[in-house]
């Protein structure tokens, strides 16, 4: 059993402590000291300025080495765009390559698909000289000193800093924005014999006693700096320049060829085969390796790689130092204690118990913490005995806790075995996520354990799915009816499975015939419709689209089809389906009339285009700009056997606006788009009689229809002499009771009361009513008494008041004789 304290240091009041990921990292022909190394996985580079041992034609080629931490190779590729100034990683493990022109690619996956853009700004005039990232973003120097900011990897927008002086930089580090007061990245210069401070806005000199410093670096919180002097020594100051915090002597004649901060509170220098780590007040621990060290900073400490090994450097977390300590009495370390005394049976394991009681709580839950922070799988297990020999003594005690860290140890230590090399700590893992954790295994191909590792912790599987088949389309051999077999048998009864997706990757790899296939077995019509009409599989996706009901989704492909194809295509195409024609048909109609005519004439609709040039009449300003229309219109029904009611009508309607305007000119009466029976009305009304005529006549409006609109126009005008000239003669076509209707209605009863005795084709008691209507009571009893209707005399008694109650029971009396 190995100690658990065996790879501590203590620095200063602290411990530090070194814990070998892996062995056997690299092989013999990678000479790591050749190569620039960064992040995790590694990216390696040849280092230009270095010689290299030749090895063949095939390792004379430029390229980018992707390890993990355990030294397998994920990806090599392929380098022919120029000198790499800068290489770097994203939080979202996006790889960053920046050229001396200031190209930037950034790899968003570790199979070597990229995008691409420029950082203009005099970059490719000047020349990149280095770059500086953060998890976020990155900023480049350039050789005229002039500095250029990326500050969003997803939104590329470089913007050129502030402009430095020109003397020669010696080293260079940046603040992300995130630490900083102005909320924009900072960067900080060694330029001559002092430090430079650049922003946005200005370059502020701080002016630091004893430069020029050879290393500048910042710690991840952005709160401290370190700076290497000229004779050797360590600075570690305020990120404000105000403050010193501690000074080490490294005594060495030459400069380190790295200096990073290991987590906030330490800093490391290594040189070809030395490191010092330099702990709070100066103290310091050094290590020495047989071969180059690379400094690969973390969240919470120090990858230091070699050819033969992978370590990693930290400060002891809080509850490990509690626990395991020498001497240490706290409640956790007596419990780790209990557990080990139970193991052998002894009666100590109680007492131990019974003299933590009060502290248990705590003790259990330190024991929990300080598992999540062991590598070791051995003290993992032990922690996690003592926190559950613990929990089983108390009462009560909420296991939430314990539960979690028993599921996240199991899913770090597979990730951290070697045949994968994610040596995740689990403070990098609850800011990692378990998803971007997951996300990593994908990028990895490491399929069958992240399907593991979501099922265990109940994540989505969806995503490593629709990868897996991705790269299956990308990378397999096989034919594609094999392929789109096997696929959609994985995936058959897969919950969430995008086939849009695994179908544009398909098409990317130019295998469109498979990508059509695969969208078939998509679901969901919104994202099988995008990519057909990317791959020019239009027809199918209108097809699509129709199918899915969804008429926005028809709208989208229709606008497409019209933008793409010639208008005799667009309506080929829209021909034989009556659901596309009828949605073009109403969209036209609202905001593209030329559509909608075209659309007509394609289909031979001659009617639809003439209504259409009919509407399009009604809203001209003018009676000419009408007139044409309506010819137009009138034309396309010229040749049609079955339009002729149509091709009349709208001949008439030419013929009325002529008129109309005609009569326009002479009267200003606003004639101009009434209607015949309407222009009739109101040339009676304003007493244009004789005009009137003119359009009964033109237009062979019947007698009954020329009566009705006189009758009620010269109601209108309240014309009652020619009203009653009318009653004089014999015969009405409409006979003699709507005059009396609309006369009564007007208010003339007088008037009205001389049409009664005309209407003799009406019945008695009809009359009747008319005459009581007009208020002629003893009218309407004669009218009675010529019918010898007794009843109605009887009722019209009771309607009746003075001399005329006397008069009706006079004729009542006539036909009613008294008896002798």
């Amino acid at each position: 059993m190995s100690n658990p304290t065996a790879d501590w240091d203590k620095v200063g009041d602290r411990f530090y402590r070194k814990i070998q990921l892996y062995s056997g990292v690299f092989d013999d022909d990678v000479e790591l000291e050749n190569y620039i190394v960064t992040g995790a996985p590694y990216a390696l580079y040849r280092d230009e300025a270095k010689l290299h041992t030749y090895r063949g034609s095939h390792t004379s080629k430029s390229s980018i080495d992707l390890y993990s931490c355990a030294g397998k190779l994920i990806r090599r590729i392929n380098w022919d765009k120029g000198s790499i100034r800068g290489l770097g990683w994203s939080d979202d493990e996006k790889l960053l390559v920046i050229t001396q022109d200031g190209t930037v690619r950034c790899y968003y996956d570790l199979q070597g698909d990229f995008t691409q853009f420029s950082l203009g700004n005099g970059a490719e005039e000047h020349g990149v000289k280095s770059c500086r990232f953060w998890t976020l973003g990155f900023v480049a120097l350039l050789s005229n000193n002039h500095l250029i900011s990326v500050p969003r990897y997803d939104d590329p927008r470089p913007k050129l800093l502030a402009v430095p002086p020109t003397e020669p930089v010696h080293s260079w580090t940046v603040i992300p924005p995130a630490f900083t007061l102005s909320r924009s990245v900072e960067v900080v210069l060694a330029i001559g014999e002092t430090i430079h401070v650049v922003d946005a806005s200005e370059s502020e000199d701080r002016e630091p006693p004893n430069g020029p410093f050879k290393h500048v670096s910042v710690s991840p919180n952005g709160r401290f700096v370190t700076l290497y002097t000229e004779d050797g020594k360590v600075w570690v100051i305020s990120s404000d320049f105000q403050k010193k915090l501690s000074e080490y002597d490294s005594k060495a004649k030459t400069v380190p060829q790295d200096v990073q901060w290991c987590g906030n509170n330490s800093v490391v220098l290594a040189w070809e085969d030395e490191v010092h780590m330099v702990g709070p007040n100066g103290a310091a621990s050094k290590y020495y390796y047989d071969g180059r060290v690379h400094l690969i900073p973390d969240l919470d400490g120090m990858r230091l790689i070699t050819n033969d090994v992978c370590e990693y450097l930290q400060k002891v977390p809080d509850p490990t130092e509690e626990v395991f300590k020498l001497g240490s009495k706290s409640p956790a370390s007596i419990l780790l204690d209990a557990v080990d005394q139970l193991e052998k049976k002894s009666p100590k394991a109680d007492d131990n118990i019974q003299l933590i009681r009060p502290n248990l709580v705590e003790a259990v839950d330190t024991c929990v913490k300080a598992a999540g922070h062991e590598f070791d799988i051995h003290w993992q297990k032990q922690l996690l005995k003592a926190a559950s020999f613990g929990k089983s003594v108390l009462d009560l005690y909420n296991s939430d806790d314990f539960v979690d860290m028993c599921e996240t140890l199991r899913v770090l230590n597979a990730v951290r075995f070697f045949k994968i090399g994610l040596p995740v700590s689990y403070e990098q893992y609850l800011r990692l996520t378990p998803e971007k954790l997951v996300q990593r295994l994908i990028n990895r191909r490491e399929y069958l354990l992240a399907l593991r590792v979501s099922d265990y912790l109940r994540l989505p599987t969806e995503k490593v799915y629709v990868h897996w088949a991705s790269q299956k389309v990308r990378v397999s051999a096989d034919n594609e009816d094999n392929i789109c077999r096997m696929i959609v048998e994985k995936l058959k009864g897969k919950q969430g499975v995008s086939f849009e997706e695994i179908a544009h990757a398909a098409y990317d790899e130019g295998r469109g015939r498979l990508a059509t296939e695969l969208l078939n077995y998509e679901p969901r019509a919104g994202k099988q419709v995008p990519l057909l009409l990317s791959m020019e599989e239009d027809e199918i996706a209108l097809d699509k689209a129709i199918e899915s009901g969804d008429t926005d989704l028809v709208f989208f492909v229709l606008l497409h089809l019209k933008r793409k194809l010639p208008l005799a295509s667009f309506f080929r195409v829209i021909n034989n389906r009556p659901v596309a024609t009828a949605l073009v048909e109403s969209s036209a109609r609202e905001q593209d009339h030329e559509l909608l005519k075209d659309l007509y004439y394609q289909d031979d609709r001659r009617l639809d285009g003439s209504n259409l040039l009919l509407y399009e009449s009604l809203q001209q300003p003018d009676v000419a700009s009408q007139t044409d229309k309506i010819k137009l219109a009138a034309k396309l029904l010229q040749d049609s056997k079955e339009h002729t009611f149509q091709l009349k009508c709208l001949e008439e309607t030419q013929r009325l606006l002529k008129m109309q305007d005609i009569f326009d000119k002479d009267l200003d009466a606003g004639l101009t788009g009434l209607s015949i029976n309407e222009t009739i009305f109101k040339l009676t009304r304003l007493g244009y009689a004789k005009r009137a005529q003119k359009v009964q006549s033109e237009f062979k409006v019947p007698e009954k229809t020329w009566w009705w609109l006189r009758l009620r126009a010269l109601v209108a005008k309240r014309d009652w002499g020619e009203l009653e000239e009318s009653s004089k003669t014999r015969k009405s076509p409409i006979g003699w009771e709507p005059f009396f209707n609309e006369i009564l209605s007007a208010g003339n009863t007088k008037l009205a009361s001389a049409f009664i005795p005309k209407c003799t084709n009406l019945p008695v008691t009809d009359r009747i009513d008319m005459w009581v209507k007009c208020g002629l009571v003893v009218k309407a009893a004669e009218e009675a008494l010529k019918a010898k209707d007794v009843s109605s005399l009887e009722m019209l008694k009771g309607k009746a008041s003075g001399t005329a109650v006397n008069e009706i029971e006079r004729m009542i009396s006539q036909l009613r004789p008294s008896r002798r």
